[in-house]
Parts: C-alpha cells; structure tokens; sequence
C-alpha cells in the first residue's frame, strides 16, 4: 500500500516533484505485483544483501518496490546493532558500504533504493511515520553509515548530471539531493557542505538552481554561516542563480553585516534584472530590512524601482488604449499575461511585507514624505501608499496626512494618478474597498485641492474597475449626495456627471442608485437640484432611448407630481427639473455629432415632447408670480448656455415675444386711467418722447393692481376670467426674452433696443417733505415700485452693457446712474418703513424662508446707537436675509470681510442720519448682475467719453463713469468674488443659519466655473489698474492740498468717503484674486501669470515669458507704491493683505522685511476719524495689523521692546485722551490690543527656541543665553504694566500668556541653565533675578483674581499656580545638577494683591511663616563664598521662595 508522504511547509518544489515521481512510480509496481506470479527476490551472499534482509529489507529485482517487513525505526535499531556487534566492527562497515556500491552500479537496483519501500507490516502495527522511507534514506539515518553512504552517493551522482530525464520521468540527481533533506541527524555537517558546494560548482544550471534550493533543508543551523559566504561569492560570479541564491538566503540564519553586504550588492543590479527575477530580490530585500537602516534601505529601493522599466511596452501601450475607450468591463484572458503575473506577484511581496512589518511601512511612507520635488515622485509612490492604506490599519492616518499635503504641495497630480490607474489597475482593483474609503475621506477635506484628487479617484475607480467595483463608485458617491455637506454634495454631483459624458452605458446600469436622491431634494440647493436632473436626464434621453425607457417614464412621473403639488417648494423644485429635462430633449447635438445639419435639429416627436412639457410647466406655474418668475429665469438660464437646438429656439421666441409685449408694454400715448394714490407719470426716457409715439413699462399701474387693489398676498390668484400680470416677473421675462433674441440674432438686440431708453410709468419718487405724511401703506407701496424700478433697470444693463455703440453705451451709463439714484432715494423710504418686506428678485428655493429678522436688527441698533434713540427705528429698516451679509451704515462705503462690518457699522454711524439705512442688508431682493456687465469700467473715470450721432450732434452730452457709479460696480464686483473665490472655511456660517443664504443673489454667477470667473476678472485688472492709480492720485493731490485733513477748507466730505471706500473695493477686489487658491493647479497657472503681467506691466512694459519669481516681485513693488497714499486704516490692513498674497506666492524672502516695514509705517501713521466718531480703527483690525508686524519683523523681542519700552511710556505721560506720539494708534482703548499680541509673539517666540545640548558650541550657548535675557526683560517690562492698566482684559491677557510663558521656560530655558551655570554665573543670575520679579507679579494676580472673584480670571489660576509649582521643583533640580543644593532654600509668601497690599485669609492666619528675602540673601551669600556660588543661590532662593508660595494660598 502507498501512503502520501507528508512534508515540512518549506520543502520546495523539488521535493514535490520527487513525491510526484514516487506516486507516478508505486500505481506501476503495484501492477507488475499483480501481473507476475512470485516476487523477484534478489537473492546474494554477500554482506549488504544479508545484513539487510536479518534486518527487515528485502531487496527485488526489476520495478519492484523494495519490501520492509518491520517498522522503519526498528530496520534501524536492528541494522545499527548487528554492524556495532558484528565481530569484524569497523571493518563490517567498509564491506557493507562496498556491497552497496556494487548492488547499485545496476541503475534499476539504484532507482529502488532512492524510491520509497513497500510496507508489509499492517498500518495498525506501524508506530513509526505514515509514510515510507527509501532505503538510502533509512540507511542515512544510522550514525555509523552516514559519512560513508554520503561519498557513495556523492561519488555516483556526477554520472547523471548531464543525463536527460529518465522515460519514466525520474530525475536521478534531484532524488539523491531528496535523500538528504530532513535528515535527524548529520554527523559531519562541514564535509557535507564541502561536497554539496563542489558538486552545484560543477552542476549544469537547471540542477544549479535545484540544489541551491535545497540547502535549507539539507544543512544544519551551525553550518548557514559558511554557506552563506559560499553563496554571496557565488553570487557575484553568476548573475543567473541570483533568485534561487536570494531565495535560500532568507531562509539561513546569517551574520546581518553579511546580508547588508549582499542586499547592497543585489541592489546595486536591481535595473539590470528581469521582471520575472524581482518578486524573490524585493523580498529578500525587505526580509533583511532592519529598525536602524529601514529608511535608508528602503530610499534606495524607492530611487532605483521604477516598475514601468520592467513592464514590457506592449503592455503599457495596451492599458494606454483601455484609458482612451473608457470601457473595459472585465479583466480580459490576455491581459493575465505572465509579466501581469509577476507585477502582481511584485505587490505581494510588498503586501505581506508591509502588513507584518511596521518599520518596513513606516519606513516607507518616510521615504515618500521626505521627497520634495515633484518631478521625482513616480507612479510607484502613489501605489505604494494606496497598498499600505490598505493593508495597515495602524498607519492609516499617517497616510493620510503624507497624502494631504503631496496634493497640497502639488506632486501628486491628476497626471500621475491617471497613469497609476492606467499601468496597475488590476494590483489596485484588488484594494479598491481602501481607495473608496481614502476618496471618501479625502472628500470631508476642507482644501479644494483635496477634494478634487478625491474626486478624480472616484473617476478613475469608475473607468478602470469591473462591474461591481463601478457599482461600489456610485454607492459611494449617492451617500455624499445624501450627506447634506455642501461641499461634498457638490463635487460628489460634479463626479457622477463626469461619468455620465465619459461612460453613459455602465452609469445606465446603476441609474437606479441614482434615482434614489429623488428621495433627499430637501436638503439640496437649486444648484444642486439642477445638476441631478442633468445627470438623470442625460442618463435617460442621450441616444438608445429605447434602453433607458425606463428612466424616462420615472422622470416624468416625478417632475408631474412635483408640479402639481400644493407645496410651493416642491413645485419649484419641479419647474426646475422639467426646464432641465426640455433642455436634454431639444439638446442641440450638432457640435457633438457629425450628422449634416439636417438631421442635427429635433425630431417631430421630439419636438411635440418639449413643448407639452413646457406647456404643462406654464399652466402649472401661471397662478404663482414666484414660479412663473422661476421658469422664466430657468429658461434664461438654458438659452444662456447656448445648446438649445434652432426648432426648439424658434418656438420660445414666437411665444415670448408677443406674450411680454401684451403684459408690460404699453403705447405711450395711451396714459393709464384710473383712481391711482398718486399721479402717474413717464420717467427715465432717455429719448425726446415729445411726440407720445413711443413705448413705456407699465409698471406703476399693474403693482397698483396687485398691491391696492386686493389687500390679500400678492401670490393669490386673481379672478379666473383676468389674466395674472405680476410686475414680479418683469425683469425675469424681460430676461428670458433678451437671452432668445441675442441667441437667434447672433448677439444683436436691435428688436428690442428701445426698452433700452423707453420710459416708465412711475410717479415723482423724491419723497422731499410729503415723507412724514405719509402712510405705511403708501411707504411700502413707493418702496416695491423703487426696487422693481431698480431690478429693470439691472436687467436693461445686463441686457445691453455689451453693445458696442457709443450711443448705446452712454444709454448703458446713464441707465447706471439712474440705478445709484434710485439707490439713495430708496434708503430715504426704508429709513421709515422699518418691517417692510420687499418683492422677491431671486426666485430659487432658498428665498422661500427668507424674512428678514427686523426685530431683531433693530433692537441690536438700538443697543449699539443708543443715543438717538429716536431716530433709530429708521436707521434700521433693514431685514437682514442672510447669515453672512451684516449691516453697514453708509451706502456708499464699502463692506469688506465679515470680520469687518461691523467696525464699518462703528464708523459711519450718525455721520449722516439721512443715509442711516444700508442696501446691502436687501442685495437679496435685486436682481443679479451679470459678470459681463463689469465690462463697464473700462470707461475711464478722469478720461471723458463723448457719445454722439448723426441724429443728435447738436446737444452732444458728456457722459463718464463717475465715482457713485464705480463704488457701485466696485461693491457687486467684490461681493461676487467673495462668494466664488473665498474658501468655505473662511466664510463659515454660523451654528443655527441657513447654510444655503449665502448664494441667494449669486445662482447666474455658480453657472460659471471659479476658472471662468477669475479669467473674467484677469481682464478687468487693465481698468481696475487705472481706477487705483487715479484714486491714487487724487489721494495725493488731496494731502498736498490740505495735509491729509478731512474736513479741511474747500473739501468734500462725500466725495472724499466715496474714494476711499473705492479705494478699499479696489484692493478687496485684488487680494480676492490674488488669494484664490486655485491658483496651485497646474491648469491654472497661466491665469496666475496673465494677471501679474498686467500689475508687472504698469510699471514697465516687460519682456513676454518672464519667470515667475520676477513677476511676482514686480507686482509687488507696484503694489506698495500705494502705501503712500492709502486714506483709511481699513484700505491699509487689504493692502498689507494682499502684498502678503503675493509674497506667499513667492520662494523669496527679502519682501518679508517691506511687509513689517509697512505695517509698522501704518501703526506710526495718524489716521483720520470721522465727524462724530471717536477713532476709525477697528479692534479687530488693528489686531490683525499688529500681529503680522510682530510675524514679519527680524527681531520681534527688539520690537516689543521699543513698543512697550517707548511707545507705552509716551501712552503713560500723555492726557487721558491722548495717543503715543511713536505709535499713534497706541491709545488707552487700543493698549488691550497691543497687550495682547504682543505676549502672544512674545510666547510664540520663545516657545520656537530650541533648547540645545551640552554637546553645542560654547558660542551657541551664549547666544540662546542672550536671547532669553531680552525675553525675560520684555516679558518682565510687559508684566510690569498691569500696575499701570489694571483693566480685566489686560489682567486676563496676563495670566493666560503668563501661564504660557512660564512653561516654555521651563522647557526650553532651563536645560539651557543647567549647562551654561558654572560658566556663565552673572548671566544666569540676572536673568533669575528678572524672572523672580515677573513671577512674584503673578503671584500677586493670583491673589488679586480671588479676592475679586473674577470667574475668567480665577480660571486660569489653578494652572499657572501648578506651572510655577513646577519651576520650583525645576530650579532644585539644576541646583542639584551643579552640586549647589545646600543653596537652595524654600520659605513663604504672603498673599498680596497688585498693589502689595496683604491679602488676609484663613490660610494667612495658619501660616506664621514670613519671607524674608534680604536676611535669606545675606546668609547664602555666607554660606557659600570660597566658590562664588552664593549669589547663584541667592537668586534662585528668591525664586523659588517666591513660586513656592503661591501654594500655601
């Protein structure tokens, strides 16, 4: 019976073949058993023969098996004692061994022996192994025969190398090598050695690599040493063993400087080796990685593997084109080619070794993260990080951050992430459950730059991954949508309608998934809402209809009941889906197609499908003004995009044209009749009307209709046989209808010119002195008119502000001016109609809950104005409809940052009562301006432009852009980029506020891309340059004129408030770009570089292509050429902001110093203040000013010393409401600021000092003792201020930096003390003493904060109490370390408050101990003369006695 023989998990694929060969070998002899009557016995006097057959063997002849009558263990026993007591011992031994060597020189006698014996014995009695041995191999395991059977075998086995392989299939070498494996014992292990070393010496290769192999299994542990030395030489003389040499190494037990040797050595070929040998050097590599040379090693191995090396071409080219069809399914037969398979048997390696081994991953990760340029980050990095995100859960987070900032940096771009993708998608398909995890938390990222290379893994997952891979993708990307994050539900939408235009076909197979947000519409803003219905529209109606038929019947179903509903909300939301969804209907593909243009248009199917749609959205939405007005914009917004096709674009125009004519337009000679509240009139003709033949808006008596004449919401219905006019929907269908014909006419507007200048039926707007009288009614009735008079005139100038003609621009002009008029004399009527809610302007979703907080608002104006109380339920009119948008007191002054309004509120206020009222808490409720409308500054503001024609050169009129008009433009401009370009993090809203308010106003600006924008913006520079430059000028002029006063003779204080808010827009505007952090994409760079040409280009005319660094550093010099004549504190902190921008832009330092030279120039400057306020600084402001002096000056311990040491004192000599003559924006209200910063820099500062070690150059030493003597000093001077300006703000700026300071010297002073203290004893003792006197200080504001029971102050106390505890303990550790203990002496404070006066307390009375600090003084310094360390103790006595205390409070 044959039973499988059962080997150790090593035994490598020789040792299997040798059992394959038995297995294949025993079926035979069991068949000739049967076949043959009686066995062949051999049968032999000699010594082997009988030997064997006492002992349990019996040899036959032929192809029989060997018989073993008894166990092997007792063949054995019984073989081994018979030769021990055999009378001729050792000589029995030399015969048996000869008879051996004669019974096999018969090859098939030799074959039997090195095949397994035939058991005779039942397997019941077997007590041995399961399997059977050969007789060699049983032979080779008696002591006394080994030596002598082994140079048998050795002397016979060169007779068969160079044998081919037998017909049977044996392998005659590799059984004789199988005889030795396992054995229990070997006997002579060196000489064995010896042998098996000469014997691979002399082999042909295949058996080369066979024996190599086998050595682990063959040799004993003492004997690795010599082998592997044999090895390594033997390595360096045939590069072709280097696997199977590598491969045993990792299985020796070797000396590690002896396999640093080799593993340099191996890596030194690494580029010459084929593919198929790298999975075995990789591993032997990491296998002999060790804690202290990981991350040199694995360096190396990171510089010198490029995996596309390896990779044949083909194969590259083959991926290549799977990138380019974007719709492999499936992993086809052919690409599992044998070098996939070693790629993929690469990565294993890598796998278990970075699984197993954690300085192998972190050291890897190192290797990545130290790299710093980007050219030499390779494919390889990327995979790598994604395989050990993947498979260490323990480094996942370090991945991450190494992974963040690469993107940040930008070394990680698209590019090298696209090829990752496209060389090892099948090594990454394998982790794809990591790569969705890593992109899902890569999209929680607050860096767009993150979030985009998040995105981007989405897509790639999507094109090059199988079926149920792309199915994970977009449940993915539905749970972002679903999520309610803004931001991830906006870039996860962008993703899916990226995949829908590059694979239609696999995103209709998980259309379902995506059907599934239907069901989450409430939490998603229009923008949003609109990008889903494109991705499902596109999904159902972009070519094979018929396979998507099923999409369409649900969309329809959807969008049907949304419009039916009674919810306004959701039939907004269907009005938008059903304009969505037309649109992809009447899609025109002819620029995506190549049919002729007669088959490009829609069909008639098509066509009768687009119009019952639209008519359905028009009955449905004909009774609410809101959403007829939002199907108008809607639509606007689908013709604006140009990709309507002509038949569909034809039947709009016919429709809209006639359908606005008959409800806004009338003849002019046809004069309203009617009981109207006040008389009508046409107003705002820009032509002469002297003969009644021409058209106006009649707009006056339709709100009459809808305001006067029904006292019910103005969205009810009117009677069922009355046609609903609503003036609301005049600006949106005077939209829609200029976009249908700007689309039909290529860009003319010569049909509807002349609702350009035609007038409007309005009344006498001017309120004068009839204001007062009249009734709340009639106020809210002249505010509606006012705004929808303002919303058409908005509308008139997005419509025709690019007409080219003069005429047509002086009408553009002019029609601006009207809108700034209007502007002012609105505020008049909101100044006394304070809970006026004005008509809707923006029709999305997100002004459904827009009620603007009057109550609210005004009882805040009250509480900060409230001197004029009277006049204050007017000045705050103003409904405030968004999270963000605050108030502000002047129109005409401009609204920077969030952080700044309400300085701006401070500033302005009572300035002029009239004006009290801001517009921007309303800029909801006007309609948007386009971004092409900013067109408009390129007309100068110095510069006068003449408009003429033939028709009126006889009263030719100047008309220019003045400065109302531009700080207008300015205003919306800087608004727009704040919502496009400002990070999310630098705008957060607030906890509890709508997040969606802040793009109620912006829907036609998010049409565009932040790109898009910013070019726009890139060509306005050119004007914007010139505006500065002549506000500059003016500026200048100004102070020479009047030295810089405000209210000097002969100027206008208007005027003058006007500039500078232009001035302040301007440079709002240019940091808003500058600081766009789009900036550091690749794609984007050119924008970047287009923009600083211009600034670079207003100083000379420069050469094309000028590097980067230049052009940075000559915009920033053009840029601060303005400081000079910078008009307030606010337009001075956006300059130094965006000269900031710049030079973070920039590798170069030297501007850094400019930055604090500016800053410092502004805080030494004095600025103008209003009429009635006390200072036009704001806190916040001069805080920011401050800090980023202190950030950017070279030696900020210098500077918080001349500021406390100069400018505080002046502060001190001067009156009450006095300045500091050096610092003039150093007042009493402003000392808290300066305070505060400058502790905080101080803090920061000292806390960024190493501490050094001993082992530093003595000079060091001295140096970093230095620099704390300045420190101590400032902070000492510093501290020392609070008896001065003892105010709660500046005592709790005390304790929390004090606290802070404290414990940065005891982290990074001390060690410095304990080795400078011998040799720099004056030093150390001064600065003690210094420190003593602060902390002493603290103390006593300890106790000051208790006795007051101050709960902000007390709470720092606890801490800075345990921090000085510290020092203590601190201080008698040095004291120790420089064998000075006996100087160290600790005693009581008392309680003492800012003015050292004793605290009495319960604890005071316990303890009788009192300081006394000179007595203690006299008696160290008598205690310690002979080594003049008595002063050192003195010192420190003092201190310590004086933290020490603070305990026994």
């Amino acid at each position: 019976m044959v039973s499988k023989r059962r080997l150790s998990k090593l035994e490598d694929k020789e040792s299997l073949t040798e059992d394959a060969s038995k297995t294949s070998k025993q079926p035979l002899s069991k068949k000739t058993k049967k076949s043959h009557v009686h066995n062949e016995v051999e049968e032999n006097d000699s010594v082997f023969i009988k030997l064997l057959k006492t002992s349990g063997v019996i040899l036959k002849t032929g192809e029989s098996q060997n018989q073993l009558t008894v166990d092997q263990i007792v063949f054995q026993k019984k073989l081994f004692q018979t030769l021990r007591k055999h009378p001729s011992y050792p000589k029995i031994i030399e015969e048996f061994v000869s008879g051996l060597e004669s019974y096999i020189e018969d090859q098939d006698s030799f074959r039997n022996c090195l095949l397994s014996c035939e058991r005779l014995q039942d397997e019941e009695a077997s007590m041995g192994a399961s399997y059977s041995k050969s007789l060699i191999k049983l032979l080779l395991g008696i002591d006394i025969l080994q030596p002598a059977i082994i140079k048998t075998l050795f002397e016979k086995l060169p007779e068969f190398l160079f044998e081919n392989v037998n017909s049977d299939g044996l392998n005659v070498p590799r059984l004789i090598i199988s005889q030795l494996k396992w054995l229990d014992r070997i006997v002579d292990g060196k000489d064995l050695t010896t042998k098996i070393m000469q014997l691979i010496s002399i082999a042909p290769l295949h058996l080369q690599h066979d024996f190599i192999t086998s050595l682990p299994e063959i040799l004993g542990d003492s004997q690795h040493a010599d082998v592997g030395k044999e090895l390594s030489d033997l390595l360096m003389e045939n590069t072709s063993l280097t696997v199977p040499i590598l491969d045993v190494l990792t299985s020796l037990r070797l000396d590690p400087k002896l396999l640093s040797q080799i593993r340099q050595l191996v890596m030194g070929k690494l580029l010459s080796v084929s593919l198929d040998d790298l999975p075995v050097i990789i591993k032997f590599i990491l296998h002999s990685v060790t804690a202290t040379d990981a991350f040199e090693v694995i360096s190396v191995l990171r510089e010198k593997l490029d995996l596309q090396h390896f990779i044949l071409p083909s194969l590259f080219q083959a991926s290549q084109s799977k990138l380019k069809n974007k719709g492999r399914q499936s992993s086809s037969g052919n690409q599992e080619n044998s070098n996939q398979d070693c790629v993929t048997l690469f990565f294993d390696v890598i796998k278990s070794a970075v699984r197993y081994e954690k300085i192998i991953s972190e050291a890897w990760i190192k290797a990545i993260e130290s790299t710093a340029s980007e050219s030499e980050h390779k494919i390889f990095d990327l995979v790598i990080l994604f395989i050990i995100y993947s498979t260490n859960t323990q480094t996942k987070k370090y991945v991450e951050r190494v992974l963040r900032n690469k993107i940040r940096s930008g070394c990680f771009e698209e590019q090298l992430l696209q090829s990752a993708f496209c060389t090892h998608y099948l090594v990454l398909k394998d982790i794809c459950p990591s790569i969705l995890s890593l992109a899902q938390s890569l999209l929680h990222s607050l860096d767009q730059s993150i979030i985009s290379f998040g995105s981007l893994l989405y897509k790639y997952a999507f094109n090059f991954f199988d079926t149920y891979c792309q199915q994970e993708v977009v449940g993915a990307l539905v749970t972002h949508i679903c999520s309610g994050n803004e931001a991830e539900v906006d870039t996860a939408l962008d993703v899916l309608l990226e995949l829908v235009v590059l694979n239609l076909s696999a995103m209709r197979l998980n259309a379902v998934f995506v059907k599934g947000i239907l069901d989450y519409l409430d939490n998603m803003s229009p923008r949003q809402i609109r990008k889903l219905y494109y991705v499902l529209s596109t999904l159902a109606f972009s070519k094979q209809h018929e396979a998507s038929s099923h999409i369409q019947d649900d969309l329809h179903l959807v969008i049907r009941k949304q419009l039916s509903s009674t919810i306004v909300r959701y039939k907004l939301i269907g009005i938008i889906g059903a304009v969505t969804m037309a649109g992809m209907i009447a899609a025109d593909r002819s620029r995506s197609s190549g049919l002729t243009q007669g088959r490009t248009d829609m069909s008639n199917e098509q066509h009768t499908q687009v119009t019952s749609l639209l008519q359905l959205v028009h009955s449905c939405s004909k009774q609410s003004p809101q959403a007829s007005a939002l199907y108008y914009d809607e639509f606007a917004t689908l013709i604006q995009r140009g990709n309507l096709a002509p038949k569909a674009l034809e039947w709009v125009g016919q429709t809209i044209f006639n359908d606005f004519q008959d409800a806004f337009v009338v003849d002019l000679c046809a004069f309203p009749e009617g009981d109207y509240p006040f008389p009508v009139k046409a107003l705002y003709g820009l032509e002469d009307y002297s003969s009644l033949d021409g058209i106006a808006i009649n707009l006056l008596p339709l709100l009459y209709s809808q305001d006067f004449a029904k006292d019910g919401d103005r969205m009810t219905s009117q009677e069922s046989d009355q046609k609903l006019v609503s003036p609301l929907c005049l600006a949106p269908y005077f939209r829609l209808l200029r976009l249908c014909v700007e689309r039909q006419h290529n860009g003319s507007l010569e049909e509807i010119d002349g609702l350009l200048d035609c007038p409007i039926f309005l009344t006498d707007l001017e309120p004068g002195e009839r204001l007062a009288s009249m009734s709340v009614k009639e106020n809210s009735f002249m505010c509606s008119l006012i705004f929808l008079t303002l919303n058409w005139f908005r509308e008139v100038i997005n419509a025709f502000c690019q007409q080219t003609s003069p005429e047509m621009k002086g009408k553009v002009l002019t029609r601006l001016k009207h809108i700034v008029e209007l502007q002012g004399i609105l505020e008049k009527y909101l100044a006394v109609t304070p809970y006026y809610v004005p008509p809707l302007a923006n029709f999305d979703l997100e002004t459904l809950d827009v009620t603007p907080a009057t109550t609210a608002a005004i009882s805040a104006k009250i509480r900060k104005q409230g001197k004029i109380g009277g006049r204050k339920r007017k000045a705050d009119g103003s409904k405030t409809s968004s999270s963000d948008t605050l108030s502000k007191e002047d129109s005409s002054e401009c609204v920077p940052t969030p952080s700044d309004r309400s300085q701006l509120e401070k500033e302005f206020k009572g300035r002029e009562e009239k004006t009290s009222v801001s517009l921007q808490n309303y800029y909801v409720f006007f309609r948007e301006l386009d971004i092409e409308v900013f067109c408009i500054l390129h007309c100068g503001l110095v510069t006068k432009f003449i408009f003429d024609t033939e028709m009126y050169t006889e009263a030719t009129e100047v008309v220019q852009l003045q400065p109302p008009e531009l700080l207008f433009l300015l205003e919306d401009l800087s608004q727009k980029l704040e919502n496009m370009l400002t990070p999310p993090v630098a705008r957060r809203i607030p906890f509890l506020k709508s997040k969606g308010h802040r793009n109620i106003g912006f829907s036609h600006l998010h049409q565009s891309s932040a790109q898009q924008i910013v070019h726009s913006v890139v060509q306005l520079l050119t004007p914007m340059c010139n505006h500065l430059e002549n506000i500059h000028n003016y500026f200048q002029c100004l102070a020479a004129e009047n030295q810089g006063v405000v209210d000097g003779p002969g100027m206008k204080v208007e005027e003058y408030h006007i500039m500078s808010s232009c001035y302040q827009r301007l440079l709002q505007i240019f940091h808003a770009l500058f600081a766009w952090n789009g900036f550091f994409q690749p794609q984007n760079r050119h924008l970047l570089y287009s923009a600083l040409e211009v600034l670079t280009n207003r100083l000379k005319q420069g050469e094309p292509d000028q590097a980067l660094e230049e052009l940075l550093s000559q915009s920033f010099n053009y840029l601060q050429n303005f400081s000079h004549s910078i008009p307030s504190f606010q337009c001075a902190l956006y300059l130094i902001r965006l000269l900031m921008v710049i030079l973070e832009k920039s590798t170069a330092t030297k501007n850094k110093e400019k930055i604090a030279s500016l800053a410092k120039q502004f805080l030494c400057r004095v600025w103008p203040t209003g009429e009635k306020e006390k200072s036009s600084i704001a806190t916040d402001q001069l805080h920011t000013l401050f800090s980023i002096y202190l950030e950017h000056t070279d030696s900020v311990l210098k500077a918080i010393e001349e500021i406390a040491g100069v400018g505080v004192t002046e502060l001190i000599s001067s009156p009450k409401d006095g300045s500091s003559s050096t610092f003039p924006t150093l007042t009493r209200h402003t000392f808290v600021i300066f305070f505060r910063v400058m502790m905080a820099e101080l803090e920061k500062t000292v806390k960024g000092l190493q501490a050094g070690t001993a082992a530093d150059l003595q000079q060091i030493h001295e140096e970093k003792l230095l620099y704390w003597n300045m420190a101590v000093r400032d902070f000492s001077i510093l501290i020392n201020l609070i008896k001065v300006f003892d105010s709660r703000p500046v005592l709790h700026a005390c304790l929390k930096y004090g606290r802070l300071f404290v414990e940065a010297f005891l982290k990074q002073c001390m060690p410095l003390l304990d080795f400078s203290f011998r040799k720099h004893r004056e030093d150390v003792l001064s600065l003690l003493e210094t420190f003593q006197l602060s902390t002493r200080l603290l103390h006593h504001l300890c106790g000051h904060s208790k006795i007051h029971q101050d709960v902000k102050l007390t709470k720092h106390v606890p801490l800075l109490k345990k921090t000085l505890e510290l020092l203590v303990c601190r201080v008698k550790a040095m004291l120790i370390f420089n064998n000075c203990r006996e100087a160290f002496w600790l005693g009581n404070l008392k309680n003492r408050d800012l003015q050292g006066e004793e605290i009495l307390s319960q604890n005071s009375q316990d303890s009788t101990a009192e300081e006394s600090e000179d007595n203690t003084a006299s008696q160290a310094s008598k205690s310690k003369t002979e080594d003049g360390e008595d002063e050192v103790s003195d010192g420190e006595k003092e201190q310590d006695s004086d933290e020490s205390d603070e305990d026994s409070d």
